[in-house]
């Protein structure tokens, strides 16, 4: 039996995280460095990964950060292959590259009925694509191999559909029932030692939401953000940090017989009936 420390052990491993120039696969991304981890940080913004990879490697991590577009596979397969000629192998992929579009949300002059089916599709692209295909490129990787583990980025959207983004709401639906499909498809076809999982993070700052949920002139809770936090058992928004413990468990053999579940983390909103 393995030791208890070894259980959660990410040394040397490799995982590739995309959307890792943002806040929280950014962070993520940092503290699996500090334990060992080497990371390969994909953004289509290459100076918001660069930044993440410089700021790994001067607290002496190892990582590498390279430009690449998740919905177009030519550019995932070039980085696949960076990544194999610089560390040989891929133990993890986490698929959190993601986001809105304004023009896909509804408002009171922006109704549902005229909003853009491009704007609808390339949120659909971002989210659900943005997902299938680094999983088909790297789970390849995996297959050969016999073992991996990915976890992808879903969202509480998926449990409880959010007013106003539509197309946000249905895209993290279709990660997570992707994320069961993907589960059951890798280990009954390639083997029982690739893993795929997803977090569904509930409310977080960041730059995207924050002045959506708080008024950026007086610092109060906006209604939506009084909202949220009235259906919150936890009563705060997640901070980056909160979704550490569940990912590591996730990357590691501590989670040996755990797949296609989606975890969520969300400071009890989705147990909440309001009541």
């Amino acid at each position: 039996m393995a030791d208890s420390k070894d259980l959660f052990d990410l040394k040397d491993r490799v995982i590739v995280a995309s959307g890792g120039g943002g806040v929280l696969v950014g962070h993520i991304s940092k503290r699996l460095a500090e334990m060992g981890a080497r990371i390969a940080i994909l953004n289509r913004t290459p100076e918001k990964g660069q930044r993440v990879a410089d700021e790994i490697r001067r607290k002496g991590g190892k990582a590498i950060a390279l430009s690449v577009d998740v919905t177009d596979r030519e550019s995932v397969e070039r980085a696949r292959e960076i990544i194999l000629e610089h560390w040989e192998r891929v133990d993890a992929l986490i698929n959190g590259a993601g986001g809105n579009h304004p023009q896909a949300t509804t408002s009171p002059d922006h109704s549902f009925f005229d909003l853009p089916v491009e704007a609808m599709r390339t949120v659909f692209d971002v989210n659900f694509m943005g997902t299938v295909i680094p999983s088909q490129v790297f789970g390849r990787v995996m297959a050969e191999q016999g073992q991996g583990v990915i976890i992808n980025v879903s969202s509480m959207n998926a449990f409880r559909p959010l007013t106003r983004i539509p197309a946000y709401s249905a895209a993290k639906a279709a990660v997570s029932n992707f994320t069961q499909w993907l589960a059951v498809h890798m280990a009954q076809e390639y083997s029982p030692h690739i893993r795929v999982n997803a977090i569904a993070p509930g409310f977080f700052l960041t730059q995207q939401n924050r002045f959506l949920l708080i008024d950026e002139k007086t610092g109060d809770l906006t209604p939506r953000g009084k909202t949220i936090i009235d259906h919150t058992p936890m009563g705060r928004f997640g901070a980056p940090e909160d979704l550490i413990g569940a990912v590591v468990w996730l990357l590691s053999d501590a989670s040996a017989f755990v797949t296609g579940v989606v975890i969520p983390i969300d400071g009890g909103f989705s147990a909440f009936s309001g009541v």
